[in-house]
């Protein structure tokens, strides 16, 4: 039984924390992955899981052995690109994690056609609204929007990402169009989660900050959703420009307070400081730079 693969099996397992999801992500069986790390553990004659039947889990011995696994195979994979992109061409798996909304919807529009370009690329993309830690993961890239946190990631910003203040038009017509910052302690908010502070929006006009109590209504970590509730009525919300812009053009939604500046966020692109950028993630990196600052300009 190859070595490799029963490594590459471990590793998958480690980072899925999970028999049946390793093997999707190999394409193998949950019976074949579990006989690779059976056979891995016999040859290190120790135990490198915790396994019940809700959940798996590293030994002390598994974590250490995973620390050391990781860079191998990276190395190994990055040799195999190596070569076939001396060919010529960019090849190789880039794993990359973004936000489900921005994923989904604009992150996936510009895959399109540096994938058509590149064909010999594969892309794994997770999309979760919980932040994922590269390292531990085994990823390559993070595509992220919103002030950075402290982080020993690199960080390459692609493009500014307005916050707009926006309603539906029947929402304005049945409760009225607010003048100033303040009258929006009257309105129904929708509130984005992921905000530091989660009841209050902040604006800024000639210079002088406008901070607002809000009376919050609904409230989640999913800006798309606060925008598909702000087109159906319910209410006055902040979201990224990136989840309503086609509801702006279609007049679903108006920009309320235009004279008030909000606060802008970054997009960002972030990778381990530690790790070798191959040259297929670096041309990802600036094709999306190019995609996404023509479109929303910092």
């Amino acid at each position: 039984m190859d070595k490799i693969e029963t490594m590459r099996a471990f590793v998958a397992v480690a980072q899925e924390h999970s028999f049946t999801a390793a093997g999707r992500r190999l394409g193998l069986s949950t019976k074949l992955v579990s006989k690779y790390v059976q056979h891995l553990e016999s040859q290190l004659k120790t135990q490198l899981f915790n396994r019940t039947t809700r959940s798996v889990s590293l030994t002390d011995v598994g974590t250490a052995y995973l620390e050391h696994c990781r860079p191998i195979l990276e190395q190994l994979d990055d040799l195999d690109s190596l070569v076939r992109e001396r060919q010529g061409a960019l090849a190789g798996q880039i794993r990359l994690t973004a936000p489900t909304g921005f994923g989904s919807t604009r992150l996936s529009e510009a895959l399109v056609p540096f994938l058509r370009e590149h064909p010999d690329v594969e892309v794994d993309m997770r999309l979760s609204d919980h932040r994922l830690a590269l390292v531990e993961e085994g990823l390559d890239l993070a595509i992220r929007i919103g002030a950075l946190r402290d982080s020993t990631l690199i960080a390459r910003k692609l493009a500014g990402m307005p916050l707009v203040l926006c309603a539906s038009p029947d929402y304005l017509q049945r409760h009225g169009r607010p003048q100033d910052p303040s009258a929006l302690s009257t309105h129904v908010c929708l509130v984005d989660n992921n905000q530091t502070d989660l009841n209050i929006w902040r604006f800024h006009s000639s210079g002088k900050e406008h901070v607002v109590r809000l009376n919050s209504a609904v409230r989640s970590n999913s800006p798309g959703a606060l925008a598909r509730m702000a087109v159906g009525g319910l209410g006055i919300t902040i979201a990224p420009l990136y989840a309503i812009e086609d509801a702006l053009e279609t007049g679903r939604l108006e920009r309320v307070l235009p004279d008030f500046e909000t606060a802008t966020f970054g997009l960002y692109a972030l990778y381990p400081p530690n790790r070798h950028l191959t040259r297929r993630v670096r041309a990802l990196i600036e094709h999306l730079a190019a995609e996404f600052s023509s479109r929303w300009p910092d």
